[in-house]
């Protein structure tokens, strides 16, 4: 049997692995910054190791020298969403990008697998451009809630564990967590609003405060103000307040005040 070079044939993976990451929290980091709602809470990448390829190989029966050409899930990215209701928003982003083609799609969360399993799977082909040329590669994307994905890696880690062989008792366990995950998920969507409506107000606060502060330190350091600790002492105190209207007062006082000394 031809020895495999494990560094050769998982590069491309890896490669494919950080522009996806790259590309997703890209997208969601623009969402945020110009003030769209972003149904991705975060984004994770993993490639599958060596050991891994190969036992799934062998349980396939995949020969080696078919290992790229029939296992799908090397390289693989997770994003996962607050909100069942954001999954197919992700899902639509994915089906409408022009960089990559997806060929291939399993919903879990509507045909939930017997052991509980929920997640959104998708098989994309992705253009990677090496040194040594344009190579297609094979990428799976899980879409899931974050809930789903504790229930996930819990149920990972004990199938790890057990060989794939968990006991019929805690599989019963699992199966009644992941449907308490799913009530979990239920639940908060029907408390979005409220959730989404905080969020945004803190994410307004932690601008308005990262300008507020800018300001103050180019004052201090450009324009060598000598009233400065009456200003830093001004906003400790509206800090303190937490009032909003307030903050944004005082950051439009200082938005004038750096414009007067070009700072």
């Amino acid at each position: 049997m031809e020895i495999i070079n494990w560094k050769e044939l998982l590069y491309p993976y890896a490669q494919t692995v950080d522009e996806l990451l790259l590309k997703f929290r890209s997208l969601d980091k623009e969402c945020r910054q110009l003030g769209i709602y972003s149904p991705i809470d975060s984004v994770t990448g993993r490639l599958k190791r060596p050991a891994s390829i190969l036992e799934k190989a062998g349980r396939k029966q995949i020969s080696p020298d078919r290992i790229e050409e029939e296992i799908e899930d090397i390289a693989g990215i997770r994003i996962l969403c607050q909100f069942v209701e954001d999954i197919p928003k992700v899902i639509e982003m994915v089906r409408k990008r022009k960089d990559m083609t997806v060929i291939e799609e399993r919903d879990y969360i509507t045909n939930t697998k017997p052991s509980g399993y929920r997640s959104y799977h998708m098989i994309i082909r992705y253009p990677l451009f090496t040194a040594l040329g344009e190579k297609t590669v094979p990428a799976e994307i899980q879409i899931r809630t974050n809930a789903m994905n504790f229930w996930a890696t819990a149920e990972h880690s004990l199938r790890y564990k057990y060989s794939g062989n968990i006991p019929q008792d805690l599989q019963d366990r699992l199966k009644n967590c992941a449907e308490a995950a799913f009530h979990l998920d239920q639940e908060m969507a029907t408390i979005r609003e409220e959730i989404t409506n905080a969020q945004r107000l803190n994410e307004i606060k932690n601008n308005l405060v990262a300008n507020i502060l800018e300001n103050i330190q180019n004052l201090y350091f450009v324009a060598k103000l000598d009233d400065m600790n009456e200003i830093n002492k001004e906003f400790i105190r509206l800090w303190n307040g937490d009032d909003m209207e307030a903050l944004k007062e005082f950051n439009e006082k200082l938005n004038i005040m750096a414009e007067m000394y070009r700072v």
